[in-house]
């Protein structure tokens, strides 16, 4: 299994780095975690076929992890139709809130009246769901009080991948990153964390206590950017290639 990052930036474009967008090339499927404004774009640049893409997993439902999916809707009515279903997942609401965000931006001719071929589902909190053959455990994360957000946890293809989403650092990760293959930790910040995100200096008090194989932070802002040399652990990069 291979993961292309396609967007590891926060939600204000920090450093001139696209939005969260992380394909994961299986022996027989591809699918994203999450799927930012740029995703599209990255993808083909990166010279994949947006048709190949099996399924989304979205962690929570802000602009910069969601908003990608407009993009690929018009390319699959308009440039690049599809024969199967893309395959959908995320947090309760997804399917509403895609729809009407994919409404407001492409109302009119195609996208007022009908939706490339698509199939949503519901990731609730702690329920293992099978979403062709993917298995995923999806958990609630500290990010929003209004809204849920989640972790994912994903097995398939014999490889364990964990996702934190968007949150702040929580004892959760510290056990459902035990024995992962991946563990792709959001790390905002460096000191303070503001708005529930992750601060390395406290995720580095756990650093000892992670029991996964490779630990890659991303989602970083200005000031991670700024110190990212000096760090420990990997750092994510648009563009980086990882093995599993």
């Amino acid at each position: 299994m291979k993961l292309y990052i396609l967007g590891c930036g926060d939600a204000f474009g920090s450093g001139g780095r696209h939005q969260s967008g992380y394909l994961f090339q299986a022996s027989d499927r591809l699918f994203l975690l999450d799927c930012g404004p740029t995703t599209l774009l990255a993808m083909k640049r990166a010279g994949f076929d947006p048709r190949q893409l099996d399924i989304v997993f979205l962690s929570h439902l802000h602009g910069d992890h969601c908003a990608g999916l407009p993009f690929f809707f018009i390319d699959y009515l308009y440039r690049s139709p599809r024969r199967q279903p893309l395959q959908i997942a995320g947090p309760p609401g997804t399917e509403k809130k895609v729809i009407e965000l994919f409404r407001l931006m492409y109302g009119g001719g195609k996208a007022s009246t009908e939706l490339p071929p698509v199939s949503f589902h519901v990731l609730n909190p702690d329920q293992v769901t099978s979403i062709d053959k993917i298995e995923v455990l999806p958990f609630l994360v500290p990010h929003q009080s209004h809204a849920i957000s989640l972790g994912l946890n994903i097995i398939y293809d014999g490889k364990r991948i964990l996702f934190s989403g968007d949150s702040a650092w929580t004892e959760i990760f510290v056990k459902q990153a035990r024995g992962v293959d991946l563990f792709l930790c959001e790390c905002s910040f460096y000191r303070e964390a503001v708005g529930n995100h992750v601060s390395f200096l406290k995720l580095q008090e756990d650093l000892p206590r992670l029991e996964c194989k490779k630990l890659v932070l991303t989602h970083l802002g200005d000031e991670m950017l700024a110190r990212k040399k000096e760090l420990p652990v990997t750092t994510a990069e648009d563009g980086m290639i990882i093995d599993l």
